[in-house]
């Protein structure tokens, strides 16, 4: 079958991070951490695993940085190689194990990726499991399948930039009838975001500020909305269709992202600027929560320069290494400032109800499909938003 795989090489690695930005194509030649290959369908690791065919996949900033490498060496350790990408997924089960209970052939399901103790099949949970803190799994290098804290950066699950990966009945949830294959791919990416809703918990009444409205910002908008209590929501969007997709998932007030950005947001928060010396504005007052679904040098000092004394910040984006952050004001306004990674299961239940629900809100956010074959052209949709104009970019690799 074809599958987008990611390669381990140190000089494309370099090429990639230091050359990339400058030789953009460079992400797409032969000289890649990324190739389209011919492969062998995984094997079902064990009795409970399942096979699933793709229907959409989509592109996620994480894969994004791994691709440009600009992101974090962190997870590193983390995962195996050469693994086929794809963590957003919505597919069809066409094959199961014998003790698969949970799934039949032919449903349609979502994908819940974390690689955790029960999938594993390790028989003694590590503690962050037995809490049901299952993306803060331990045991990510153990048991049945290779390192990888998720499927798509593992290279015995496959990934949904193929035509067949597989999964533990415990990773796969069905999806409603109802629910479109454009709002079932957003699931995943959802789920993460109701969880950054669930640890941001705005007060009834209070104020939220959102900086970014992509993918995840506009789903942390959606998510806000559906879950959260009635708050005035602020949202810092870019480019003019991620505005007008923040106003229709339910912003109040909608600011571009320019020049005129800090004061028009001081505006709205009622807060204080003081010029200083060298460098941004102080302020006073702000957002009971901020949500900074971006996570740039630039984006975490506004964050905590634009939330009140003693509110919070939930970094709802994938930072990596961020110089040019000022963190007095997370000293000085003594916020609690919290990362926002996956979710648990319980929450990726939620946001398949939800997107059943909001399924004619969601499914617009898919604005681009790609087969395999043009994986160029989706990388160059996913990269440049801005340009085309899509907030979320999937596969199709059936086709």
């Amino acid at each position: 079958m074809k599958a987008l795989q990611y390669v381990k090489s140190v000089p494309r690695y370099l090429a990639a991070r230091f050359v990339g930005s400058r030789v953009e194509r460079l992400y797409t030649s032969g000289f890649s951490t990324v190739r389209l290959a011919e492969v062998a369908p995984p094997a079902l690791p064990g009795a409970r695993w399942a096979r699933v065919r793709p229907i959409l996949s989509g592109i996620c900033g994480s894969d994004l940085a791994t691709i440009t490498a600009q992101g974090t060496t962190y997870f590193s350790p983390f995962v195996s190689t050469p693994f086929v990408f794809g963590h957003e997924v919505v597919g069809e089960v066409v094959e199961t194990g014998a003790e698969v209970a949970r799934v039949r052939v032919g449903d349609r399901v979502a994908l819940s990726p974390p690689l955790h103790c029960e999938v594993r099949g390790i028989a003694e949970l590590c503690a962050e499991c037995r809490a049901g803190h299952t993306g803060h799994c331990r045991n990510v290098t153990g048991g049945v399948v290779s390192a990888g804290i998720q499927t798509g950066y593992c290279r015995d699950t496959g990934g949904g930039w193929s035509g067949s990966l597989v999964a533990h009945e415990l990773q796969l949830h069905r999806v409603p009838a109802e629910t479109s294959d454009e709002a079932a791919v957003l699931i995943e990416p959802f789920a993460c975001c109701l969880h950054a809703v669930d640890r941001g918990a705005v007060p009834p009444g209070g104020t939220a500020l959102v900086l970014g409205s992509g993918t995840i910002g506009a789903l942390t908008i959606a998510a806000l909305r559906a879950s959260g209590p009635r708050c005035k929501l602020i949202v810092v969007a870019k480019h003019p269709h991620q505005q007008a997709a923040a106003r229709r998932l339910g912003a109040d007030v909608v600011i571009g992202a320019g020049r005129s950005m800090r004061a028009d947001l001081a505006g709205e928060l009622g807060v204080e600027l003081y010029a200083t010396e060298l460098g941004p504005p102080t302020s006073l007052g702000g957002a009971d929560v901020t949500f900074d679904c971006i996570a740039s040098a630039r984006t975490l000092d506004d964050a905590m320069r634009f939330t009140r004394a003693r509110g919070a910040v939930i970094v709802v984006g994938m930072p990596g290494v961020a110089d040019g952050v000022d963190w007095t004001a997370m000293w000085h306004k003594e916020l609690d400032v919290r990362g926002s990674y996956t979710s648990d299961e319980p929450t990726f239940e939620r946001a398949v109800a939800i997107a059943a629900r909001l399924d004619a809100s969601l499914a617009p956010l898919v604005g681009a499909r790609f087969p395999l074959a043009e994986w160029p052209a989706a990388l160059r949709s996913a990269l440049h938003s801005g340009e085309s104009g899509v907030m979320k970019t999937a596969f199709v690799p059936a086709s």
